[in-house]
């Protein structure tokens, strides 16, 4: 046994060191080359540089493409500026020689720890590298090269020079990259004018621009801000007492209005689009030279920004304009303090069709004339009101979903059940959380929302006949030589058979004629819209207005509301239908939506489904006025004809006698006459009548005999006739009368 360990033991010892051997050749191989790369100085200047974007024919999109439009000179930061960065980043930065190993021993404890790539332990020296020369991959090889590339930078030039440029490159989120723009942006004032506190914040904002966002998420920005400043007490470069005092002070920013358009705009939607696609952040695509071809209609985007400019909202806002054959985003811009595409935002009843309606006639649970009883019901705890607490009774799923009534679409998720319907709606590109789980769900009640590319995404797919696919900007990429380096392919899921979409689009176009998005009903096209309104919770203030309206050929989704969550004086169908509806003006549909040969039209029983609330076909027999002609998917029709106006069965009755008087009652259709003789004498009838009916007759004789002629009104031939015999009983007089029988 002794001999087998000790075998082992030499075994393993070669091939450890085998293995090392070996790793060290390949790291050796890959410092070595880095080491033949040239540091590009001109990378490293943050030059005043711009990215070329084009529209679909080829011609400059005049947007604002800028990166580092402004450049702050070391000189002119104050201590405090450049302690900030220096205690939060890389307090040995100027000791080292562009890596820290000992911070590089430690990032790789953690990390195998934490089984994921966790910590990368760079310098600035190192960061300055990775943003001018580097993609953005966590690999092996990338940590070589950065670490080869930052020596060699340090030989090249000074601690004061490296730490210039490292600020001038840096991204702050919201577009900016370097502190001039940062600071331009955050508080409209120079970066040499920036406070300890400000300094702070932005030095924290740097490890995550989105998740430390001063705008967006306040209060981490203030915790991380003040993580900054007990690192600068901690090294000296402040005191205990400005410490304190910083911390003490809210945050307190000045956005830059000319830079909240730029960052909503169509040129930076596409910017942000090719960053994913080549992995690159936006300043090396700009220093590389790539040109970004987009699918931007001109006069698509010239007609959405009128349509909103006529509105005027007094708050933030986003548009976006699909098409929807190829997929792409023809139209956006927005206004807001950052991103509106990278925020989320409550549906309120735009989500219904996506989650609710679209599920259940795909699962053939619906039709668009299903009655569905609107009240006030409890479904697992979760009581749903509609607005102004008005209930309708039986309404059919086309007019709860064309006037956004609320109950009827929890119902119908009820029935699909919740996790099959946030599959369908996963399938058409919205995202849930471990969180979404309840029925108000139904009502567009989600943690964290969906942004209006989103939205517009999944109702571009009812026009597609239920093929989605996630629309884009960019077309194609090309580097600085006109090589052709990306070209957008869409891949179609058929997500929704094209019956269910055309139906879903049948009753949605029942809501611009009738329903809330009834502005719409002036166009002459074929319009198919929802609308929505998110309210403050326990307020009647709003937070949000949606309108997302499609024809055969555009989607076009409008959002009103604020970044912040103020209240806005905006509903779904008023301000958002008004700028569909402008823009629609101009960009008219010539063609129909068209319908598939899965569906067909038949006539159903009207008489059944207003008194039994059941949909059944109507027979050859029924008159015109007890049918109505709706929609049907092959695949889903009633299974029931009716039989009336076929046969006829009268009444049933109950009947006593008193004071020589016939007392009569029945149930009675107000399609049906009923009339009652004594002999030939006609002693009453009844029609156009429903439900209990009480009649009184003579009766005078010994033996009586009444007829009941019971018939069609619209029909009378067809009838049905039954004697009522009445024989007086040997029975005592009770209250002075005899008793009789039926």
């Amino acid at each position: 046994m002794r001999k087998f360990f000790k075998w082992f033991f030499i075994i393993f010892t070669f091939v450890f060191l085998g293995i090392l051997i070996a790793l060290s050749f390949y790291i050796g191989s890959i410092y070595t080359n880095a080491l033949k790369i040239d540091v590009d100085n001109a990378k490293l200047e943050a030059p005043y540089t711009s990215i070329q974007i084009f529209d679909k024919d080829n011609k400059p999109i005049h947007e604002d493409n800028t990166i580092n439009e402004n450049y702050a000179e070391i000189s002119t930061l104050s201590k405090d500026t450049l302690n900030a960065f220096v205690s939060i980043e890389d307090k040995d930065f100027y000791n080292h020689h562009g890596v820290n190993y000992k911070r590089i021993v430690k990032a790789m404890v953690n990390n195998i720890v934490a089984r994921k790539f966790k910590e990368g332990a760079s310098t600035i020296t190192q960061q300055l590298i990775k943003n001018s020369h580097l993609s953005s991959k966590k690999t092996f090889e990338r940590k070589i090269t950065e670490i080869a590339l930052s020596q060699k930078l340090e030989k090249q030039l000074s601690k004061d020079e490296i730490l210039e440029r490292y600020l001038n490159i840096i991204y702050f989120g919201n577009n900016c990259y370097g502190i001039e723009n940062a600071s331009q942006y955050y508080f409209s004032k120079n970066a040499s004018d920036l406070s300890l506190e400000e300094s702070a914040l932005l030095a924290g904002l740097i490890k995550s621009p989105s998740k430390y966002s001063p705008v967006k998420n306040p209060e981490n920005a203030k915790s991380r801000r003040n993580i900054v400043l007990n690192e600068m007490e901690k090294d000296g470069k402040i005191s205990a007492e400005e410490c304190l005092l910083a911390k003490s002070k809210e945050i307190q920013l000045n956005i830059n209005n000319k830079q909240k358009n730029k960052l909503n705009s169509y040129s930076q939607a596409s910017i942000d689009e090719a960053e994913e696609i080549l992995n690159l952040p936006a300043q090396q695509i700009a220093l590389q030279g790539y040109k970004i071809y987009t699918y931007q209609d001109s006069k698509i985007q010239s007609d959405i920004e009128t349509a909103i400019s006529n509105i005027s909202p007094t708050c933030n806002y986003a548009s976006i304009v699909i098409d929807n054959k190829t997929h792409s985003v023809v139209a956006y811009n927005g206004n807001g303090n950052y991103k509106i595409l990278e925020t989320k935002r409550q549906p309120g009843s735009c989500i219904k069709p996506i989650l609710v309606y679209a599920p259940a006639l795909n699962e053939d649970i619906i039709y668009p004339c299903t009655q569905v009883l609107d009240e006030k019901t409890d479904i697992s705890g979760f009581s749903p009101k509609n607005v102004g607490n008005v209930y309708h009774g039986y309404i059919s799923a086309r007019e709860s979903l064309s006037k956004s009534v609320n109950i009827p679409a929890v119902k119908i998720l009820s029935y699909v059940g919740i996790e099959k319907a946030k599959k369908y709606a996963e399938d058409l590109g919205l995202e849930f959380v471990e969180q979404d789980e309840g029925y108000c769900l139904a009502l567009g009640g989600m943690t964290y929302g969906v942004n209006i590319k989103q939205l517009a995404n999944a109702y571009s797919t009812f026009a597609n006949n239920g093929k989605y696919s996630p629309a884009k900007f960019v077309s194609f990429i090309v580097d600085k030589n006109g090589k052709i380096v990306y070209i957008n392919k869409s891949h179609e899921e058929q997500v929704l058979r094209e019956d269910s979409c055309y139906l879903l689009t049948d009753m949605l176009k029942t809501c611009s004629q009738t329903g809330t998005g009834k502005k719409l009903s002036q166009l002459d096209t074929e319009i198919a819209t929802k609308t929505g309104t998110v309210g403050k919770p326990n307020s009647k203030q709003n937070l949000d207005a949606w309108n997302i309206s499609y024809t055969p050929e555009l989607t076009c989704g409008v959002w009103l509301g604020n970044l912040d969550n103020s209240p806005i004086d905006y509903t779904g169908g008023n301000q958002p239908t008004q700028i569909v509806k402008d823009f629609f003006e101009k960009n008219k549909s010539n063609i129909n939506f068209e319908k598939p040969s899965s569906i067909v039209e038949k006539e159903i029983d009207m008489i059944e489904l207003e008194n039994n609330h059941r949909v059944i076909l109507a027979n050859e027999y029924m008159p015109e006025r007890y049918t109505k002609k709706e929609l049907f998917s092959i695949f889903n029709l009633p299974k029931q004809y009716s039989d009336k106006f076929a046969t006829l069965q009268s009444p049933q009755i109950e009947s006593k006698v008193e004071n020589n008087k016939v007392y009569i009652t029945f149930f009675a259709n107000d399609y049906l006459t009923y009339q009652f003789y004594n002999g030939k004498t006609l002693l009453n009838e009844i029609e156009n009548k429903n439900g209990e009916q009480n009649i009184i007759l003579p009766f005078d004789e010994e033996k009586e005999t009444i007829t009941l002629k019971t018939f069609y009104t619209l029909n009378p031939e067809l009838q049905d006739i039954k004697e009522l015999n009445f024989i007086k009983s040997k029975q005592e007089k009770i209250y002075n009368n005899k008793k009789w029988y039926i």
